[in-house]
């Protein structure tokens, strides 16, 4: 695995670190509440009947669909 800096992962994507740190962590709570929702929806079917599937689509649109299309740093290659 190479080694990247801090910033370097935030830069591709167009983020700081501060942003990219609240953008990532606010999809890991969207997943740990979708998990969840998934484990009681497989012990009790009755409940959360859309709530994983609701949010993987959130996340998806967020992620891919509504992407920011700021202009990257100069000298720094786009995220694969």
């Amino acid at each position: 695995m190479a080694r990247v800096s801090f910033s370097e992962h935030p830069a591709s994507v167009g983020e700081t670190y501060l942003e990219h740190m609240a953008v990532a962590g606010s999809f890991g709570w969207a997943m740990l509440r979708g998990s969840l929702a998934c484990f009681v929806h497989a012990l009790l079917p009755f409940l959360f009947l859309k709530t994983g599937s609701g949010i993987i689509n959130e996340l998806h649109t967020r992620m891919v669909t509504h992407r920011r299309t700021k202009p990257l740093p100069e000298g720094v290659a786009a995220a694969e």
